[in-house]
Parts: structure tokens; C-alpha cells; sequence
């Protein structure tokens, strides 16, 4: 009888240890580290660091950005995977981690069993883009037309095998049945150099990375790859519009908790990510690249990570697009 009112004490000390852990979060002094699965200076970033410094401020403790970049976002994505689950270290992600399942044979995590969706912080469309000078006339439908009857003739660029931006280009051609050479590169700068120098026909790149050379009258925005036109183009028609109705394709950025982070923790670390994405500071900013930010339910970007996984799935099953 004893042995068993002192174990279930014990107990009950353990549940109210970790109950008082979990309410204290985060401890005062003790740094949050958000890992970046990419190189400094890209769009994760963009969105990520922003974000960092203002639940930096509304949590009252530091938030460090660790990146950890290499294959596409997986390297950083499998150090994080093997992290404490103890809400002191979060993922920031992107689009690619829906599309690696697919282009990596032998992932060392599962995006979908490893972590936990907390937000989609950031989404910003693709924009069909073109040269100027490669096309008779630079409207969406006649561009088509052109290729149609040029099969091989033209070109596009992308940042990449296997990223957003290429497979943008390869559901464009399957849903239009055409066919136009796809010519990557490493990186969204040296494609809209040589896209700009007439080197390439057209990209399918973010509206954020062609938005300063569209504003420059250097490349032609043919249309959108969203459901409604952007309030930072809204001049620029949808694919929608102009008569192709399965053409929207965005690149999202998200957080990600590691799987077995207490409840309470994560809900308070979406509270606050709510808060923060509110806040005039961070819309201002996402305004300036052209993001909005979906309204989504964490069990609604559950389900729609697990739809991008299936939608990139079969676009790279048909495409054949494989890595470099």
C-alpha cells in the first residue's frame, strides 16, 4: 500500500514538473533555434528571419536562424528530425519539402511523420515571364499558339532540377501539350540573367523574383499562376483568366514543429506565429515580395502538404524530371 502511494505520488510530481515545463515556455534566457534547411540568403530566409525577430520580441527570449543548407532542403530537414521535441527547436520549410518524397529515393525523415505543420507563413505566385524580343507577341495565348506550332523551338529556365520553378514548367507543357526545352540552372539569379539576355526564352519563377525586372520593362509578365490577380500586378491576368484553368501554382513557405512537441507548446507557438504574421511590421514586409499569407487551420495544411506531395508526385512521375 505504501510502495504504491508513494508511486503514484511520484506521478503525480512528474506530471506537474511537466505541466509547470510546459506552461514556462519558453524559460527565460534560453534560445529558440529555427532551422533553415537552405543557404543564407534565399527566400526562406526572406520570410524566416523577418518572422524570427518579431516572436523574438512577443516571446521575450532569442531566436536564432540555423542554416543548415544542402540537397534541396533535406540535410537541414533530417538534423532537425533528430532534435528534442521539447519546443526549443522548430523547421522552416518551403514548397521543396513536398516535392522531395518524390525526387530523393532515400529521404532520412518523412515531412509528414517527423514534424508537425504549425503555419504556412508566407505564399507567393508564379508568373510566367518572357524575353521581350523571343516571342511575335507577348500575350499568353498567342505565346502558346507560337510554341505550338514551333515544337522544340523554344525554351525555359529554371532554378533547378527538381525545384518549384521547373516542375511550374512541366505542368505548364502537360497541361498544354507542349513541348519546351527545359534549361536549369543553380539559382534564380543566373536564370533571369541569361532570361533578361535573351540567352532563354521564359521562366516560370516566383512573382518575388521577377518582380524587379518586370518593373523594369526587362521581361514581360504574361500571366499569373494564382486564382485572383496580385495586388502588387494587378494588370497582370491570371492563367485562370486567359482560358487555362488548371495552371495555379505557388511557392509556400511554412514552420514546422518536431513531432512529440508538447501540445500546449505548439499551440501557444501558433498562437503566436498568428499574432506575428498580423502584425503590421510583417505585413508591410510580405507586401514588398509580393506574399500573402492563406488562412489555414493546422489541420488544414496537414491535408493540403499531403495533397502537394501527391500533386508534384505525379508531375514528376510524368515529366520524367529527375536531379542533377
Amino acid at each position: 500500500m505504501l510502495k504504491r502511494f508513494v508511486l503514484l505520488a511520484l506521478t503525480g510530481l512528474f506530471v506537474l514538473t511537466a505541466s509547470a515545463q510546459t506552461t514556462s515556455w519558453p524559460s527565460p534566457g534560453k534560445p529558440i533555434t529555427f532551422i533553415n534547411p537552405f543557404p543564407p540568403g534565399g527566400a526562406v530566409d526572406a520570410f524566416g528571419r523577418p518572422l524570427a525577430k518579431q516572436l523574438s520580441t512577443q516571446l521575450g527570449t532569442s531566436i536564432v536562424v540555423d542554416n543548415r543548407g544542402g540537397a534541396g532542403g533535406t540535410v537541414g530537414a533530417a538534423a532537425a528530425a533528430k532534435m528534442a521535441p521539447d519546443g526549443y527547436t522548430w523547421l522552416l520549410g518551403a514548397v521543396h519539402h513536398s516535392i522531395a518524397p518524390s525526387m530523393y529515393l532515400n529521404l532520412p525523415y518523412d515531412i509528414t511523420k517527423d514534424f508537425e505543420p504549425i503555419a504556412i507563413i508566407g505564399s507567393v505566385p508564379h508568373v510566367i515571364v518572357v524575353n521581350p524580343n523571343k516571342f511575335s507577341k507577348n500575350d499568353l495565348k498567342s505565346i502558346v499558339e507560337e510554341i505550338r506550332k514551333n515544337p522544340g523551338k523554344f525554351n525555359y529556365a529554371s532554378t533547378g532540377n527538381g525545384t518549384s520553378q521547373h516542375l511550374a514548367g512541366e505542368l505548364f507543357k502537360m497541361q498544354n501539350k507542349l513541348f519546351i526545352t527545359h534549361i536549369p540552372y543553380r539559382g534564380t539569379g543566373p536564370a533571369l540573367q541569361d532570361l533578361v539576355a535573351g540567352q532563354v526564352d521564359m521562366m516560370f519563377d516566383t512573382l518575388a523574383g521577377a518582380a524587379p525586372f518586370i518593373k523594369s520593362g526587362q521581361l514581360v509578365a504574361v500571366a499569373v499562376a494564382s486564382s485572383k490577380r496580385s495586388d502588387a500586378f494587378p494588370n497582370v491576368p491570371t492563367a485562370q483568366e486567359l482560358g487555362i484553368s488548371n495552371f495555379v501554382v505557388s511557392s509556400w513557405y511554412a514552420m514546422w514543429a518536431i513531432k512529440g512537441t508538447p501540445k500546449e507548446i505548439v499551440e501557444k507557438m501558433s498562437a503566436e506565429v498568428q499574432i506575428a504574421l498580423a502584425s503590421p511590421e510583417i505585413k508591410e514586409r510580405w507586401a514588398g515580395l509580393g506574399a500573402s499569407v492563406p488562412k489555414m487551420s493546422r489541420a488544414e495544411l496537414s491535408t493540403f502538404i499531403s495533397q502537394e506531395i501527391v500533386r508534384w508526385s505525379e508531375v514528376v512521375k510524368k515529366s520524367n524530371a529527375k536531379l542533377d
